[in-house]
């Protein structure tokens, strides 16, 4: 198994190098000028090619490629060109926001994904499975940006129960440690309801036809014959193997998590990955913008390997160079 990773994880670099050097030339021939972010509109015009002298932008691509390349292998990611700090230092501010925010929306998205698929599989036809599988298309149908907003207006102006954005309120540093966290909570909770209850329904559609076509199996029809509880043949037998085919959609649900994160880190102003990658896009901030979409595409690589992994730690059977190994 450690030479697959080994294996996967040397292609997976590859892939990863070529789509940046992809979006390296792609962001540099896209319209507008960084400079018009960072220099002023009374600069003069030799000011302003002294600036870009400065900045790097007036060597040849090739140049600024071969700059780049040389500043990753030591994992250096350069300056912003518009707030002038050091990416790292940046990325250092804003990823742990992300993971924070992602992590337990992503928890959250399980949980009600195990629990819906469940519920639709054993009432299909029951009040109870029609009510979760209405409920969850309908939240699922809503765009993330107007659900955000529809939650800022009733929950936050309307009924003042929650923050309307933000990771902390203004006076959180001089707050206490229980209180400062109750107060991390009070802003998570919106920005994590429209990441997970906005997407939760994807893996309950998967865990209900895999639990559904589980239930039908002759090992599970063998176990209610012999009188077991059907609670005890649901989460004991047929759950684990319907976890199958849902584990790839797990590990593939991640970066797709981090791309809708985007969306709601914008609309709550809080402080990650996404409102840095979309500041850093709209201000032409080359350096900002590599380390963040490198970042995003090494994501989308280890939640397929994740899948993988996973797939094959619910099964042994499953050999991960793509064989099903033989039962002994």
């Amino acid at each position: 198994m450690k030479y697959w990773i080994l294996h996967r994880l040397g292609s997976s670099l590859i892939l990863v190098l070529t789509l940046m050097s992809l979006v390296f030339f792609l962001v540099r021939l896209a319209p507008g000028d960084p400079l018009d972010q960072v220099a002023s509109a009374e600069m003069s015009g030799a000011d302003r090619e002294l600036v870009r002298h400065r900045l790097g932008l007036d060597q040849p691509l090739w140049r600024q490629y071969g700059q780049w390349l040389s500043g990753v292998a030591r994992w250096d990611w350069g300056k912003s060109l518009r707030q002038q700090r050091e990416v790292a230092d940046i990325l250092g501010e804003a990823v742990p926001a992300t993971l924070l925010l992602t992590v337990v929306a992503f928890v959250l998205h399980l949980a009600l994904g195990l629990g819906a698929g469940v519920v639709m599989a054993v009432s299909r036809e029951g009040f109870w499975g029609r009510a979760v599988k209405l409920t969850g298309l309908t939240l699922y149908s809503l765009p993330g940006f107007w659900f955000g907003l529809m939650l800022i207006l009733v929950v936050s102006r309307w009924l003042g129960w929650l923050p309307a954005g933000g990771m902390s309120a203004p006076d959180a540093a001089f707050m206490s440690g229980p209180a400062r966290f109750a107060d991390l909570v009070r802003h998570l909770v919106l920005p994590v309801c429209v990441l997970a209850l906005g997407s939760f329904m994807s893996t309950a559609r998967y865990v209900q036809a895999s639990l559904e076509e589980a239930l039908g199996q002759d090992y599970v029809l063998t176990a209610r014959a012999r009188g077991l509880p059907f609670a005890r043949v649901l989460w004991g037998h047929a759950l684990r193997n319907a976890l199958l085919p849902v584990a790839t959609q797990i590990g593939l649900y991640l970066p797709f998590l981090l791309g809708g994160a985007v969306v709601v880190e914008v609309v709550f102003g809080w402080p990650g990955m996404g409102r840095v990658t979309v500041e850093a896009i709209r201000a032409r901030d080359y350096p900002v913008i590599m380390a963040t979409t490198t970042l995003a595409a090494s994501l989308v690589v280890l939640g397929s390997l994740l899948a993988d992994v996973l797939y094959q730690a619910l099964d042994p059977r499953i050999d991960l160079r793509g064989r099903r190994r033989r039962s002994p």
